[in-house]
């Protein structure tokens, strides 16, 4: 900033040839005296170093030279008063910028300095340069700090010390030096300042880095232009951009002051770049706990790869946040889903494999799986191209041979896929708004704590949140909405899944999903469910119901607490088994639903809230507890909650173990389900042996296992009226459908007993 330059503000004194008439003997003031006329001075037309110049002969103690114009002083202006001198003769004295400070009205200013460091002079014919600086602010090396009231002055040279001297005074230059106080006066430093050229061709890294160092607390300007950076930066400074800058995919800017997408997008001037480098820089640095996109809606037109934005890295297990944005994905061919076949073979003796692939090339890691003998959501996890070998997320319940799969990788907003681990990974707050384009989210093959809290993801094309190995160990989503692409579709003809898990102890909390064919696939045991709904229907009467919940693991160690499922079955499979028959495992078990509500509107009669699935021979239930749930039908009854899907194979209902089936509530169920359950016997005649039929009472249409208590109403009587004190013999699984229980009475009586029965035994 300079005043001369930028408002046309005249400083410059004229010159002593121009005349002396403007020159004071005094403080300046118009009533004092001037020069002209004296007769101790003289004009001197040349001088060997000044040139035209005055010469004085030095009479008075203090000998004033002050230029009467009256010299402007603006707030946040810095002026230089410079004098040169040279003694030609006499006594030596001593000189000092001296000044007057004026007010409006012409009043002066009192209380502050107006005059500048005094110089002796020791030598003659040596130019001796007299000069001080005045400004409003008091800072390094000025000399008359003025402050806002003065708002004029009058300058010139103070001769001090013995009188006699002859004296020759250069003309006195007043000057703005204020662009030397600039920096202070800023809060900002220029790189141009430090050697940056701004032409998208010159490296300027250095001179970046160069004013980062000078900015010392400041914060560091980046004009207009295009700044080439050829090296890492990292700018500890708070920057602002005016410009933009450039730099190779493989080098990162690092702004650690103010870390966030806005500071990126004025750094790079493209949204997608922007969140690339930032997320380039947050894995490599460790001093920020959340990478906040400041609510900007990011336009995607094709998969961000955050492994391939980072670059450096395949692994991450620092806690990392991104947060507070939306990811908008627009119609693009980038977003097709690449699908390919090829013939394989299977083997159960390696369970995770696929092998003699041909043509391996073309299939890519992250595809999903689709097959004879393929349960739901198997994955590519990795493509082993010269073994000709693919490694699945899942085994495959009956594919031992060869045959051709179907290999379909879909297209995710934000895809992981690339890190070979990730651990402590979260989304919070993300809106992602995938519109049928694209899919969400691929996570990474190994890991585990990826969050995904707060988020909303909104008709993703095929899947929300995807996993093809077991980065989604210890998952954990909560307080999210999925919307469903096909909402308006029937059940029957979805194809959209919101999430599947392949490892162990997922939190799956408070979320709300709407109409996919699935919610979830779920492998893996130690899973949470609490606090969610989602919503599996449409508008057709009695039309068919997907499942909501598929768990796919036989002793899952799960739990089901407060959640509203509706129009939807939780289906317990065991799908994801090479050897599905059961063997020497555990069976289908370790279940806990408790405190949900289950509501289906429209319904079959044959349609069922909780439902098992075998896909292999001799497998039973040895662990479940279903209490405190409330079952609701509209639009119709349903025969029952539960059931058994025996297409591939039977439920051995006779090896039934720890089962707990009780205070649940029922509306519009035809029978419901209860164990153990307490039925009333009631023999109107004498008869040695009575028959209860537990008439559908017992869950998943169970045998009557045992009998844990038979408790008489009133009077067990033989023919003659006489009271029997006996206790029956009880046989079990009687009948033809052996859910029977047969008392054996020492004699023929009547009366009545209740009798409590289980489908189960402890052991």
């Amino acid at each position: 900033m300079n005043k001369a330059i930028t408002d046309g503000l005249d400083l410059m004194p004229p010159p002593f040839s121009a005349g002396l008439d403007v020159w004071s003997q005094g403080n300046g003031t118009p009533p004092t005296a001037t020069w002209n006329g004296a007769p101790n001075a003289v004009l001197v037309p040349s001088d060997a170093d000044f040139g035209s110049c005055l010469e004085i002969q030095k009479v008075n103690n203090t000998t004033r030279i002050r230029y009467k114009g009256e010299t402007p002083i603006l707030p946040g202006c810095y002026l230089r008063i410079t004098a040169r001198v040279k003694v030609l003769s006499g006594a030596l004295p001593d000189a000092r910028i001296g000044a007057w400070a004026g007010a409006a009205g012409g009043a002066s200013v009192g209380g502050i300095v107006e005059d500048g460091p005094l110089v002796s002079i020791d030598s003659f014919g040596e130019v001796y340069e007299i000069s001080a600086i005045v400004g409003s602010g008091s800072r390094g090396g000025v000399d008359m700090a003025w402050g806002t009231t003065p708002i004029y002055g009058h300058f010139g040279l103070d001769l001090s010390g013995p009188n006699g001297g002859l004296i020759r005074i250069d003309d006195i230059r007043i000057e703005d030096v204020t662009t030397v106080y600039l920096r202070k006066m800023m809060d900002w430093v220029d790189v141009k300042d430090y050697g940056a050229r701004g032409d998208g061709v010159t490296d300027d890294s250095a001179a970046f880095i160069a004013a980062d160092a000078a900015a010392n607390g400041r914060r560091v300007l980046v004009p207009e232009g295009l700044y080439f950076l050829a090296e890492h930066v990292t700018m500890t400074a708070e920057t602002r951009f005016e410009g933009t800058v450039t730099m190779p995919d493989n080098k990162r800017l690092s702004l650690t002051r103010n870390f966030n997408l806005n500071a990126y997008f004025d750094a790079f001037g493209d949204e997608v770049l922007a969140f690339k480098k930032a997320v380039q820089t947050y894995l490599n640095f460790s001093d920020h706990d959340v990478l906040d996109l400041s609510g900007r809606s990011i336009s995607l037109t094709e998969p961000i790869d955050i492994h391939a934005a980072v670059g450096n890295k395949d692994t991450s297990t620092i806690r990392r946040v991104i947060r507070n944005g939306q990811f908008n994905c627009a119609p693009s061919p980038a977003w097709d889903t690449v699908e390919a076949s090829s013939a394989a073979s299977y083997t159960v003796n390696t369970p995770f494999e696929l092998f003699d692939v041909e043509n391996i090339a073309q299939i890519q890691p992250g595809s999903l799986v689709e097959g004879e003998g393929v349960g739901r959501e198997v994955y590519v996890r990795d493509v082993n191209v010269g073994a000709r070998r693919l490694t699945l997320s899942q085994p495959l319940y009956d594919a031992e041979g060869t045959q051709t799969y179907t290999f379909r990788k879909f297209q995710y907003a934000l895809d992981f896929s690339g890190f070979s681990r990730l651990a402590k990974f979260t989304l919070q707050n993300i809106d992602l708004r995938l519109n049928e384009n694209a899919s969400g989210i691929l996570l990474a093959p190994d890991g585990d704590v990826f969050a995904v809290e707060e988020c909303d993801f909104t008709k993703p094309k095929d899947r929300a949140i995807t996993s093809h190995g077991v980065g989604c160990q210890n998952l954990h989503v909560d307080r999210c909405q999925f919307l469903s692409p096909e909402i308006d579709e029937d059940v029957i003809d979805r194809t959209s899944i919101g999430i599947n898990i392949n490892a162990n102890d997922a939190k799956i909390r408070d979320n709300r999903a709407v109409r996919f064919k699935h919610f979830m696939v779920v492998h893996g045991a130690g899973h949470i469910f609490t606090g969610n709904h989602w919503f599996q229907g449409d508008g057709t009467l009695g039309g068919p119901r997907t499942a909501g919940i598929v768990l796919t693991n036989l002793n899952v160690k799960t739990t089901f607490t407060g959640n509203y499922l509706d129009n939807s079955t939780l289906e317990w499979t065991n799908e994801h088994d090479a050897t599905p028959d059961f063997g020497v495992e555990l069976s289908f078990g370790g279940l806990t639903i408790t405190g949900n509500i289950f509501t289906v509107n429209g319904a079959g009669p044959w349609f069922r809230f909780i439902q098992i699935k075998p896909y292999g021979a001799g497998h039973f239930i040895q662990g479940l507890s279903v209490s405190g749930n409330v079952f609701k039908s509209i639009n119709g009854e349903i025969d029952r909650v539960e059931g058994v899907d025996a297409s591939i194979a039977p439920l051995d209902v006779g090896r039934t173990r720890n089962v707990t089936f009780d205070a649940n509530a029922y509306n519009a169920i035809t029978r419901i389900t209860v164990n153990p359950v307490t039925l009333p016997l009631e023999q109107n005649t004498e008869a040695q042996q009575w028959v209860l039929d537990t008439d559908g009472y017992l869950p998943f249409e169970g045998r009557a296992r045992f009998v844990t208590g038979v408790i008489a109403e009133g009077n067990i009587t033989d023919d003659t009226g006489r009271l029997v004190y006996a206790m029956p013999t009880m046989n079990f699984n009687h009948g033809p459908e052996r859910d029977q229980v047969r008392l054996n009475w020492p004699e023929p009586c009547k009366g009545t007993v209740h009798v409590t029965v289980r489908a189960d035994r402890p052991v």
